[in-house]
């Protein structure tokens, strides 16, 4: 019987080729890497490590949240999604079960704040690396999603407003007025000018995720609110045109007079958090203040430039 020989004797022997880390294959990696071509796959492969979640708060929205999240799912595939289910009595919590997003379910109605703080505190929790917030009802066009998270790359905070391009978006008188109202509000306040302060279609970076999962205020209109705090708070703050569409269905959460009440409520913060303020520091002295968070168009909080 002839005696067993192991396995691969008999055949030659492969070529092992260059080590993967030999210097001339680091050199050609060094190379390839430093092309435009290289540069765009190295931002391919650094955007393929970022890690983004949209947060919808939703109360009694089972009407317009499957098409929402259809929506979603078809226009931003690679991005996550959490439903916070708001205290709903309808049967929200189950559609978004049904269409296999992450669920937060609340025990009772908090408000949006309180739902949104809860969406930021899970987006923390999990490791994402930016937020999108958006709305239940069919206002905001996910196929807008990109847009805002490209803005990104040169801010911590992109708005996303209404009234920024040619599209136009129907505005009672009453609302329309107390906006405006808001808008000068904030640009006494903060120096800055914004066309769009109550816009809840938002974009956020990690840092401000963390800021917001700590102190996003609970009251309904707390969009103005928190926009006034984070310009305080130095990060950078831009706006992007979007179009936006009237609501898709349901009822809308607040009665007119109710809608008043908020609009004084929010003025009145505002000038409060205003006098509370600390001294706005140098960011070259400061190292908590730190020049990459100041605003992108180069004014500063008090108004002048930078």
């Amino acid at each position: 019987m002839a005696p067993t020989q192991p396995a691969g004797a008999g055949t030659p022997p492969r070529h092992p080729g260059p080590s993967p880390w030999s210097p001339g294959r680091r050199a050609m990696m060094a190379r390839a890497t430093t092309t435009p071509a290289g540069a765009r796959v190295r931002r391919a492969r650094r955007r393929a490590a970022i890690r983004d979640l949209v947060i919808i708060p939703a109360y009694n929205e089972a009407a317009t949240l499957p098409a929402v999240l259809a929506r979603l799912a078809a226009e931003v595939p690679d991005c996550d999604v959490v439903v916070i289910d708001d205290g709903s009595t309808d049967a929200t919590w189950a559609v978004a079960r049904r269409a296999g997003v992450a669920v937060l379910r609340l025990p009772f109605n908090l408000g949006i704040g309180g739902a949104l703080r809860t969406g930021f505190r899970y987006a923390v929790a999990e490791g994402y690396d930016r937020g999108v917030q958006l709305d239940a009802d069919g206002q905001h066009d996910p196929a807008l999603i990109p847009r805002l998270l490209a803005a990104l790359d040169h801010a911590d905070f992109v708005v996303g407003s209404r009234f920024g391009g040619d599209g136009s978006y129907d505005v009672g008188a009453t609302r329309r007025s107390a906006m405006r109202v808001l808008e000068v509000a904030m640009r006494v306040l903060s120096g800055r000018t914004f066309s769009d302060t109550s816009s809840g279609f938002r974009a956020f970076n990690r840092p401000v995720l963390e800021y917001f999962a700590r102190s996003y205020p609970s009251e309904y209109m707390e969009s103005v609110e928190v926009l006034l705090a984070a310009t305080y708070e130095g990060f950078r703050i831009v706006e992007v045109p979007v179009e936006m569409h009237q609501r898709a269905g349901g009822q809308a959460s607040t009665l007119r007079l109710r809608l008043v009440y908020h609009y004084v409520r929010v003025l009145v913060t505002m000038f409060a958090r205003a006098s509370r303020r600390r001294p706005t520091l140098d960011p070259d002295l400061d190292p908590q203040v730190g020049p990459s968070r100041a605003p992108v168009d180069g004014t500063s909080t008090d108004g002048s430039a930078a």
